[in-house]
């Protein structure tokens, strides 16, 4: 990263003025599991649905690399800062058996508007804040059921 990259203010950017995010986005982040003592991915292909300045984000049915957890998430554009809150139902019969995670995210969104990268931040079960990164990739920019059922498969990577 250059000198002048690195003297940037984000948040003084300017952003892809006047984007849609509507779509179908790739969710990637990762978490530090303190009882299985290592770090692991979480991968969801979810529906975005943008109205003013706000996006919903829900991961699409049978959409996720850890079956049956839907991921819920409320984000706020400002240029090219995204701001919100995430929550996460693990399923009942999964690892975590039926747990609810819930916290924070902050995102940059590259220039192409493709792309946001960013860190979440959320308790864990040894009452502790954790962080971790969070990335989401923009597959199709089609909201149409057609898109949505091709979409709602687990994604591979």
């Amino acid at each position: 990263m250059s000198s002048v990259e690195r003297d940037v203010d984000p948040s003084r950017a300017p952003g892809p003025s006047g984007e849609n995010f509507s779509g179908i986005w790739l969710s990637h982040y990762e978490f530090f599991s303190s009882s299985r003592e290592g770090t692991f991915t979480g991968l969801h292909h979810v529906l975005f649905t943008q109205r003013g300045n706000r996006i919903t984000a829900r991961s699409l049915p049978g959409a996720s690399s850890n079956p049956d957890s839907p991921l819920s998430i409320d984000l706020t554009v400002d240029r090219n800062v995204v701001t919100g809150t995430w929550t996460e139902q693990t399923a009942q019969d999964g690892y975590y058996q039926g747990a609810r995670y819930h916290g924070a995210i902050q995102l940059l969104i590259d220039p192409t508007g493709r792309c946001m990268t960013g860190k979440w931040v959320g308790f864990g079960k040894e009452f502790e804040v954790n962080t971790g990164p969070w990335e989401f990739r923009l597959l199709d920019r089609s909201t149409n059921a057609t898109t949505v059922s091709r979409f709602s498969t687990p994604p591979q990577i």
